[in-house]
């Protein structure tokens, strides 16, 4: 009898995005699993449960999550969805484990085998299952779309019979994938691009856009990032120095995008009041970060407010913004990375624990919290045993 992989629609409030498309569901089937799809799971997606079927999905509901041996989610299942699932499951989503330990034991308790997609290492085997990449890829192009509608002025400089206007001044902070999307967006609409980020490889990325690179690259800068290619915490110094020269240009800035964020951490205040006051009435800055407490002072959360003459754009869920392409995307990361879980020859789940994307990922299984990052003590000691 093959295994069953379930597709629910999300729960989690103004989440557009479903954990599946009508390629993703062809795949699954190919692999050797039964699939349901959760009535109008793909709605705000623009996917009707009529495309899931025709790709060989059976429509089912919320109850269907008690045989499933896979669920596939976009967000963390809530703890009535996972009263709701059998022990043993295997669960793949952005589980945004950092702070939720509650969650985590929750999930431990209820014997399933949970995977936050977000941890995948940035190798190049796992490269088409990196949500990150592809989720910020969305919010950094989405980012500057927002901008615009907020922005009272033309983006591309206008040469006409009544005058020239100028193009806008965008800058970006934050060259990683969202970032470099934004200068690549803002690029495209005819705007003159600025971008800083604390890591000395972006600084190529950054020009290779177009774009101009602003930081201070001193001995600190030349040092700043992991081996994962993240960006490291700066020292007060650095950051001190970094905020001078970040000021002075943002005073000439028409619209700015922010996209720091450290894995596990609060935001970086990269934006405080008194930098906002010096900018030029009318500016825009979107704040990407906003879900981790934000990086510009005075931001609020899913709301456009105004902070010292300065529209500051806080909206949550960005790629869930562009639910239909996010979730195309999305689906893909999911299954390529279950893909790699099943047994071709058998057409059944095979879970090999010592594989390098399962052990980066892996959060709970066998009734404990196996992830060494979030795992207490007496439970890392059980799940070696």
């Amino acid at each position: 009898m093959a295994e069953t992989v379930f597709i629910p629609r999300e729960t989690f409030p103004g989440e557009g995005r479903v954990g599946g498309s009508p390629d993703s569901v062809k795949k699954l089937v190919a692999l050797g699993f039964d699939v349901v799809v959760e009535t109008g799971a793909g709605s705000l997606s623009r996917i009707q449960d009529a495309d899931f079927e025709k790709a060989g999905a059976r429509i089912g509901s919320a109850t269907d999550a008690a045989s499933a041996d896979v669920v596939l989610k976009v967000r963390r299942p809530s703890s009535a969805e996972i009263s709701g699932y059998k022990a043993g499951a295997v669960v793949l989503a952005v589980m945004d484990p950092h702070g939720n330990e509650d969650a985590l034991a929750d999930m431990a308790k209820a014997g399933l085998s949970s995977f936050a997609m977000e941890l995948m290492p940035r190798i190049t085997r796992a490269q088409s299952m990196d949500v990150l990449s592809s989720q910020a890829n969305l919010a950094g192009y989405q980012a500057v779309i927002d901008a615009a509608s907020e922005f009272d002025r033309a983006m591309p400089m206008m040469m006409t019979a009544a005058g020239t206007v100028p193009a806008a001044k965008v800058f970006v902070m934050g060259a990683g994938v969202a970032g470099l999307q934004a200068i690549a967006t803002a690029r495209r609409l005819g705007a003159v691009v600025s971008a800083t980020d604390v890591r000395p490889a972006s600084k190529e990325q950054v020009a290779s856009l177009g774009a101009k690179f602003i930081a201070v690259e001193d001995e600190e800068f030349k040092a700043a990032e992991t081996a994962g290619g993240y960006a490291k915490e700066m020292s007060a110094d650095y950051k001190a120095k970094q905020a001078a020269l970040t000021a002075e240009h943002l005073a000439k800035q028409d619209i700015v995008i922010t996209t720091a964020l450290i894995p596990g951490r609060p935001a970086p205040r990269l934006i405080t009041r008194d930098m906002l006051k010096a900018m030029k009435p009318g500016s825009v800055v979107v704040d990407l970060a906003v879900e981790r407490g934000g990086n510009v002072e005075g931001a609020s959360a899913d709301a456009v407010v105004e902070v010292e003459g300065v529209k500051v754009v806080g909206y949550l869920n960005m790629p869930g913004r562009i639910a239909a392409s996010a979730s195309t995307l999305y689906a893909k990361n999911l299954v390529t990375f279950l893909e790699t879980m099943v047994d071709k020859e058998k057409k059944a789940l095979a879970l090999n624990v010592e594989d390098e994307l399962v052990k980066a990922t892996m959060l709970t299984h066998g009734g404990a919290v196996v992830h060494p990052n979030f795992a207490a003590a007496p439970e890392a000691s059980a799940a070696t045993a």
